[in-house]
């Protein structure tokens, strides 16, 4: 944050003064001070004739478009910088420390403060500041105006400075994007807003978006979240009409080159071994194309060498699929190891595929409890149920498997030994085998729900009515 002259000339000036815009009336010296959220009006009750004759809100198709692209894409996550913090209010204090403890912002250092704006500045009197500055001020806007001219004269040409206050008003907004504030925020906030906001000054714009990253566990050996990872992979690429990298990471054991009929020469594991050479072009080398939108990273499923890969490279590769695609969708293996661990926390979405049985219910909920602790500003892992209703087999009713686990599953999918059999026996996918199967309809509609995404069927044609039906007479 530098300081700027008054006489600075603005191209969008509105004949704005911020002296006399923000100074204080006569009345205003001897009266106590304001509370600066009078502004926010407490809520009233809504009686009827408000309900009846209270105009309802336009649709806005832009903005829902627009808020629909940005679910479906994966989230950025906050660079490896410093950032101060100092709140007014211990509620802002307790916001901060979520956001610190998010997943996006791992990679930060945050160090939190006790005290406003008018701390800050005398903090940094004779201390360098950091590289994100975020300050909360209850003060006035006069009186935050000249706290920010002091708090200028001391940061560091490189700070970016966020400003947390109770004014909602666009002319403070202008003055202080004028005086080189990065961004101005107003209460209610939320951890997620907060993040939000820090990192979009930290965009890169040579990646416009990054990939949603979904991940696919299977609570115990053979609960078949391969197969679903794969049929999910191809109905979101295919259904959807989405680009979509299916990666394979059961290195010795894996099936995607198998249940898609490919044998590549390159996968995964030359990805894994080379990391620092790893672009678009070599990436599209190494992946095989299994149709207009989807291509896979194959496991090389060989037992001739030993796999000692790390935790970093796994992210660092998962990281430049995700700035290449939009949907990257990864079949983990069984077996418990840190960068699974570190794969599961750091994916958009996880998947759980569990069978109705106790082994399944209990790795289930201890692997949804390390989640939900390790994500708490996320949506709980998604759990499904595959394998339901095997004849002659005791189940655990999907209600009970439910109440145990603290979180209803999903989806429920029916056993059919015949149609995943073939399948998997012809290298084909379910909508290949069994297009009007139930087991079909299952997977789309967990792959519409996943993808945030609908298909691109035509919608079903609604029911006439009496009326139109007689006049067709």
């Amino acid at each position: 944050m530098s300081p700027q002259t008054a006489e600075t000339p603005d191209p969008f000036d509105l004949d704005f003064d911020a002296e006399t815009e923000f100074a204080s009336t006569p009345s205003a010296t001897s009266a106590p001070a304001a509370d600066p959220f009078a502004g926010l009006a407490a809520p009233r009750e809504v009686d009827e004739d408000d309900a009846v004759h209270a105009p309802s809100p336009a649709p806005n198709p832009i903005a829902e478009m627009l808020a629909s692209a940005e679910a479906a894409l994966g989230e950025h996550t906050v660079p490896r910088i410093t950032i101060h913090a100092f709140w007014a209010r211990p509620e802002m204090g307790e916001l901060i420390h979520k956001a610190s403890t998010d997943r996006r912002m791992e990679r930060a250092k945050t160090v939190v403060h006790q005290g406003g704006l008018a701390e800050a500045v005398g903090f940094y009197q004779n201390q360098p500041t950091p590289s994100l500055l975020l300050v909360e001020s209850l003060d006035p806007a006069p009186q935050l105006l000249a706290y920010l001219d002091k708090l200028a004269e001391v940061c560091d040409p490189g700070t970016k400075v966020v400003v947390v206050g109770a004014a909602n008003d666009i002319s403070l907004y202008r003055e202080l994007m004028r005086r080189g504030v990065s961004e101005y925020l107003v209460p209610p906030l939320g951890p997620l807003q907060l993040i939000a906001a820090i990192t979009a000054l930290y965009a890169d714009p040579a990646q416009p978006f990054i990939g949603r990253q979904i991940s696919f566990c299977g609570a115990k050996g053979g609960a078949g979240a391969s197969t679903l990872a794969h049929n999910i992979a191809h109905l979101i690429s295919e259904r959807m009409g989405a680009n979509t990298v299916l990666v394979d990471l059961d290195l010795a054991f894996g099936t995607a080159g198998l249940d898609f009929n490919q044998d590549p020469l390159h996968g995964i594991a030359d990805a894994l071994s080379q990391p620092d050479r790893l672009d678009p072009v070599l990436m599209e080398r190494m992946m095989a194309r299994c149709g207009n939108h989807l291509s896979l990273f194959a496991a090389p499923a060989s037992l001739e060498r030993d796999f000692d890969i790390s935790t970093e490279t796994y992210e660092e590769v998962a990281q430049k699929i995700r700035g290449s695609t939009p949907y990257v969708v990864l079949d983990l293996p069984h077996a418990w190891t840190p960068w699974k661990r570190r794969m599961l926390v750091t994916s958009d979405d996880v998947v759980v595929v569990a069978e109705p049985d106790l082994a399944s219910l209990r790795n289930a909920k201890n692997i949804v409890d390390l989640i939900r602790a390790a994500r708490p500003n996320d949506a709980p892992p998604r759990v499904v149920l595959n394998k339901v209703g095997v004849p002659g087999r005791p189940e655990i009713p999907i209600k009970d498997f439910g109440d145990a686990l603290g979180l209803a599953p999903c989806m429920a999918i029916g056993f059919d030994a015949k149609l995943f059999g073939q399948a998997a026996n012809n290298g084909q996918m379910i909508a290949e085998v069994g297009p009007k199967s139930k087991q079909f309809e299952s997977l789309d509609a967990l792959a519409r729900m996943i993808s945030r995404r609908e298909t691109g069927e035509e919608p079903a044609p609604r029911p006439t009515s009496f009326l139109d039906r007689l006049l067709r007479k």
